[in-house]
């Protein structure tokens, strides 16, 4: 059974993925009666619509009156504002009707586990509560670093609303069966953050994934040699790259008009218009955002796929690896990585991929697009693919003997081992002082419990 929230407004919308829940999957959408959010929905709907059907020339309108003075002055205080009043996040409102269609539903078929997967964030509360309720154990799964690696929302709250979120965290993965995390350095930093929440045997590593096997077709070699990128691009850096195409393009210009680069996503429009600037209209391609089976489609015609990284400034950023990254492992194309030191670059390496290039090099990153180049005229991109049994340890039926151990409370596949790695470079400050406010509180508790044995055994 899935309770899920209801909603009109989504980052994407495929609705040809609907057909792969299985038929027998009973699902509950809860609304959100609260009327701000709903609002926001239906002019992001709007304004999306727009988009679509405009020019590229009304296009370019809106997003510079979008950008301009007093519209980003209103949008900043009005993100304030719901920053202070929006707890945990902005899907609050479904909270308590959630756990009521939980408690609805369950009468006549009872529950075993509740699993939780975040964000948003709201859903750990829907499950802390509705397992209460019912008396069974709840399961946290995290999709992304929830309070600890950056966040707009989060960056907005103040002090006191920050350390509300960090002690209901810490209730809850105290309180939970157990808790995934998608790499060992995900699980230290909550770890130590939350020191004393987290038992290491109730820690089980979910990395995302993909489903059915990973695919071996390489296309026609054809006039070019085509990179795909798909996703956002907002929060990724792609400067270097941009620095590495103009030098390919000046010391080498017979081998760069071999390549294109086909970006397909939301967040396009900057690169596209950097690629102008520069004079690069004949190698960078952008499209919008477009389902996953004509993703699939243009992926299937790519000779190689392209993986971006966050930038070194973003609080935690060595511990994104991007969803992307599992859809490409399946195709069995060879990854161009352009990446700092994180958990895509290490996952590259544990599936023997040789074309990951130091984002902060230039240099680097031509020599890898050159090897790719040479492989694609030799016709011998094959030797460039990632490792066919490491990328089948990423499908989704091998995690799901994971996931089934995490919902049983059994031994986790992958044990967890505190201190077995580091936390990140930029989160072990932010980590650190956490550690000691959760130290310094359990300390505390530990006295206040000694002096009320005291109590009890001097006044019996």
């Amino acid at each position: 059974m899935v309770v899920t929230l209801e909603t009109d407004n989504y980052e994407r919308y495929d609705p040809a993925l609907l057909k792969k829940i299985p038929s027998g999957t009973e699902i509950i959408r809860v609304s959100n009666r609260d009327p701000w959010p709903a609002l926001l929905e239906k002019r992001a709907k709007r304004t999306q619509e727009t988009i679509a059907n405009a020019s590229a020339e009304t296009t370019a309108q809106m997003l510079s009156a979008h950008h301009n003075f007093f519209r980003s002055r209103l949008r900043e205080l009005i993100r304030a504002a719901e920053a202070r009043l929006y707890h945990p996040d902005m899907a609050m409102g479904w909270i308590r009707a959630a756990v009521k269609a939980i408690e609805r539903v369950c009468r006549s078929k009872p529950a075993d586990v509740v699993w939780a997967t975040a964000g948003p964030v709201s859903s750990f509360h829907v499950a802390a509560k509705a397992a209460q309720r019912m008396g069974v154990p709840y399961v946290l799964d995290f999709r992304d670093a929830w309070t600890i690696t950056f966040n707009d929302f989060e960056a907005r709250r103040p002090r006191w609303a920050t350390l509300r979120d960090w002690n209901n965290m810490f209730r809850f993965l105290k309180g939970a069966r157990s808790a995934i995390f998608r790499s060992h350095a995900e699980a230290e930093c909550y770890y130590r953050a939350y020191r004393g929440a987290l038992e290491p045997a109730k820690v089980h590593i979910l990395p995302n994934g993909f489903e059915g096997d990973v695919e071996r077709s390489m296309p026609l070699k054809g006039t070019k040699c085509e990179l795909f990128y798909t996703g956002t691009l907002g929060d990724y850096r792609y400067d270097t790259l941009l620095d590495a195409i103009c030098s390919l393009k000046a010391c080498f210009p017979a081998e760069a008009a071999q390549m294109h680069f086909h970006f397909v996503g939301e967040g396009n429009e900057v690169i596209a218009k950097q690629a102008e600037l520069l004079n690069l209209n004949d190698f960078i391609t952008t499209e919008g955002a477009i389902s996953q089976s004509a993703v699939a489609i243009l992926a299937q015609k790519a000779h190689a796929l392209l993986l971006l990284g966050r930038p070194a400034t973003m609080k935690g950023h060595e511990l994104f690896a991007a969803a992307k990254l599992f859809g490409y492992l399946k195709t069995g194309k060879p990854i161009v990585g352009i990446l700092p030191d994180d958990q895509a670059h290490d996952i590259l390496q544990k599936v023997r991929v040789s074309t990951i290039a130091d984002v902060t090099a230039p240099d680097k990153i031509v020599a890898v697009l050159r090897a790719v180049l040479r492989a694609w005229a030799d016709d011998n991109l094959q030797s460039l693919a990632p490792d066919l049994v490491a990328c089948r340890a990423y499908s989704a039926e091998i995690q799901t003997r994971a996931l089934v151990a995490a919902l049983e409370g059994a031994p986790a596949l992958d044990p967890f081992v505190p201190g077995r790695v580091d936390v990140p470079a930029s989160l072990r400050v932010s980590i650190a002082r956490r550690e000691a406010l959760f130290r310094k509180r359990s300390a505390k508790v530990r006295q206040d419990a000694h002096v009320a044995v005291n109590a009890l055994h001097n006044n019996p």
